[in-house]
């Protein structure tokens, strides 16, 4: 092995061990009593591990209730980005009409927004429309946020398709409407996939918008449930909060593992197939 590559190893190997820290304490964490996670020496392994932090965390006030939720917005987040989304991308890549340099500029536009930039103007419009406190409002929140990306993404992968192969399915007889779901649809697979898991996350993870839309603790998602481990009274209850968290991520990592597969193969297929 070459010096460079040695250091470029070595360097990589840093790197994963800094990222990854983070994520080992909070499972460590998360398996320790209350008296080893107070101790002023850190301890890298339980010493007595425990699963009473995992019992506090599911038997939490409005944990189930919240977790429904969560699934209820997540999911009609990332069906709606992508059903919209790709028809977007579809029509924004394959037609010429007025207007379509503009949109795409806007589109661009509205990614480069904070989304804290956008939270007072959509929580007016969202009060005038009698939005706040319901899964449609937090919903559209949402996707204000997830659609740009996802047309942006499924775009570049409608582009990237050969204008021949359209062209071969019309002269087979293949309508407009055939030719999308037939051809074109099934090219963009990985496109789909990445918009999936953009919009899955972006909605999982969120605390701000759904703190500020949703005003009753029943409408409550699962982000802003993890704050109710912090209390002014009796301080923080670090080991429910860090059991609190592994809990909360695994979806989003059983998610990323089920759709992992599929995003591979679906490049190799879309790059085969184009």
């Amino acid at each position: 092995m070459s010096r460079s590559r040695w250091k470029a190893n070595t360097l990589a190997a840093i790197f994963c061990l800094v990222w990854i820290f983070p994520v080992y304490w909070m499972i460590n964490s998360a398996f320790k009593p209350r008296a080893d996670l107070l101790t002023t020496t850190p301890k890298f392994l339980p010493t007595h591990p425990t699963l009473d932090n995992f019992v506090t965390a599911v038997t939490q006030e409005n944990f189930l209730t919240n977790l429904r939720n969560s699934v209820i917005v997540v999911a009609a987040t990332v069906v709606l980005s992508i059903a919209v989304g790709i028809f977007a991308a579809a029509a924004l890549s394959r037609f010429r009409f007025a207007g379509r340099r503009a949109i795409l500029v806007v589109i661009l536009a509205v990614q480069m927004l904070p989304g804290t930039a956008l939270l007072i103007p959509m929580f007016a419009l969202f009060n005038t429309a009698n939005l706040l406190g319901t899964y449609y409002g937090l919903i559209l929140a949402y996707l204000a946020t997830t659609l740009p990306f996802s047309i942006w993404v499924m775009r570049g992968f409608f582009v990237a398709i050969p204008v021949e192969i359209e062209e071969a399915a019309r002269i087979d007889g293949a309508g407009t409407w055939r030719i999308l779901f037939s051809v074109l649809f099934p090219l963009v697979a990985p496109g789909v996939i990445a918009t999936s898991i953009f919009a899955f996350i972006a909605a999982w993870n969120d605390y701000l918008v759904a703190y500020t839309f949703m005003q009753d603790q029943s409408h409550y998602t699962l982000p802003v449930w993890l704050a109710s481990f912090t209390n002014p009274t009796s301080g923080t209850d670090y080991g429910g909060q860090m059991a609190a968290s592994v809990l909360f991520a695994l979806p989003v990592v059983v998610f990323f593992l089920i759709i992992q597969r599929n995003l591979v193969s679906g490049m190799s297929a879309g790059a085969v197939k184009g």
